[in-house]
């Protein structure tokens, strides 16, 4: 994506006279969007020379913290590189300020403009440049779960689903596929729709999922896989707006409840030859696909346990992989099956594709698709064969193998060749740092299930 240019931006308010602000965004490791707030005078400033913000941007934990140990910090003066806005993201963000309020979206590169190493979006371009260079197109579309939350927290301090706005009462049951929820929540997802074209944000369909107050919404298939990445980081704020214009949150967080299911990132990929045809698709029309998909899906099988550390980059997220919940916790694959981590979806064999089910909704969109892609090339590269697809309920077939230990995820990672050449060794050294330093701080808290439960009892 190319950069925003005067006569863009001098077009943009001229169309929307009554924006007096913009936010100038760009996506952390843990993506968190931050940034700087402009007036709108300004704009051709930063189209013409960008705007500064210091590469320990790059060094933030969850906390806003700057983690020095990644070398971003201090050790580098704590200095600033120049971030670019991109051309097409600029647009108003209508649940803010009345109108008055826009946004666009950056990408940090060096005094010599090539791009900074550390930035997630940067790292997916590399990635992506490859396939270019290989006449490989990735064709993306992503699926984002999240749950609605009361701004009201119970008695004992713990979240809760919120009333609905139409029968004032809590749900308190699953409702999988719900039209009836849908319609209860019918005005919180229309604004969401109404934003969503107002910012060009492409969604295919919504639905209820399969816990109290939880929803998914989905993006349509793009290929362009870094729009839809920058798609689903700008869905996730959009909700998160909406959501609190209607007196709830919206939280992406993979665990918010102990019992109920997580929430998750469903990222479906395909290949397009310079040709515009899926590589993925027999010509005559087999449901089982080509050589170069069982190739692609066992580059992704066999990079999946280092992958984990993308997947689920948090405390919170290893609590996802719990039994008996819709959660891959071992790396398999099978046609239109969903108890596996990667399903081939029946369908049209033009779209044959795979869809990866193992990522929680707190994933950066960014990094784990760098990560998928990666899998896919080195499958490709080595001709890779998979194992033969499961048929049936893979978690009666596979005890959990991927690891839910946050600790060995890193190690995996930090290990892991074919991840480290793919993604940078640079860029993985700045995010196992980041991620390490938080995990040290989370160790050091001790919650109240431990008090409960040894506090009189050990």
């Amino acid at each position: 994506m190319a950069s925003l240019t005067v006569a863009q931006a001098r077009a943009f308010l001229k169309c929307h006279p009554d924006v007096d602000s913009i936010d100038l965004l760009i996506s952390d490791l843990n993506g968190v969007l931050r940034g700087k707030r402009i007036p709108s005078a300004n704009l051709e400033k930063v189209c013409l020379v960008g705007v500064n913000l210091p590469a320990s941007v790059f060094a933030l934990d969850i906390n806003g913290n700057t983690i020095e140990a990644t070398g971003l910090g201090l050790a580098i003066g704590d200095s600033d590189r120049v971030c670019v806005p991109l051309e097409g993201s600029l647009m108003p963000s209508p649940w803010l300020r009345k109108g008055r309020q826009a946004q666009l979206l950056m990408t940090m590169i060096e005094a010599d403009e090539t791009p900074f190493f550390a930035d997630p979006r940067q790292v997916l371009s590399r990635v992506l440049t490859r396939f270019e260079e290989a006449g490989l197109t990735p064709v993306v579309a992503v699926e984002l779960e999240f749950y609605l939350v009361d701004r009201a927290r119970t008695s004992a301090g713990a979240i809760q689903p919120p009333c609905s706005p139409c029968s004032g009462e809590r749900a308190t049951q699953s409702q999988l596929y719900s039209i009836q929820e849908l319609d209860e929540y019918a005005d919180f997802l229309e604004d969401i729709q109404t934003a969503a074209r107002t910012q060009d944000l492409p969604l295919d369909t919504a639905l209820k999922e399969c816990a109290p107050g939880q929803f998914e919404i989905n993006l349509i298939h793009c290929d362009d896989a870094l729009r839809a990445c920058d798609s689903a980081v700008l869905l996730k704020r959009l909700i998160k707006g909406v959501a609190l214009t209607h007196g709830f949150e919206a939280t992406f967080m993979a665990k918010p409840y102990g019992l109920e299911a997580g929430n998750g990132t469903h990222v479906h990929i395909s290949l397009l030859d310079e040709a515009g045809n899926n590589v993925f698709s027999d010509a005559e029309g087999s449901a089982l696909g080509t050589s170069t998909l069982r190739h692609a899906t066992a580059g992704l099988l066999e990079l999946m346990p280092a992958s984990m550390a993308f997947c689920a980059p948090n405390l919170n997220s290893f609590r996802r992989f719990q039994p008996g919940l819709y959660v891959p916790m071992a790396p398999t694959w099978g046609y239109d099956n969903r108890s596996v981590a990667l399903r081939i979806p029946s369908g049209p064999n033009g779209a044959r594709r795979i869809e990866h089910r193992v990522a929680g909704a707190d994933a950066n969109p960014y990094l784990l698709l760098a990560t998928l892609l990666a899998g896919i090339e080195h499958g490709i590269q080595q001709r890779l064969e998979p194992p033969a697809p499961v048929t049936g309920n893979a978690y009666d077939q596979f005890p959990p193998s991927l690891t839910n230990s946050w600790q060995q995820a890193l190690d995996l990672l930090e290990t892991n060749a074919p991840l480290g050449k793919a993604l940078g060794h640079d860029f993985i050294k700045v995010f196992i740092a980041n991620r390490r330093a938080e995990r040290a701080q989370a160790m050091q808290a001790v919650s109240q299930l431990e008090y409960e439960w040894y506090l009189r009892n050990v």
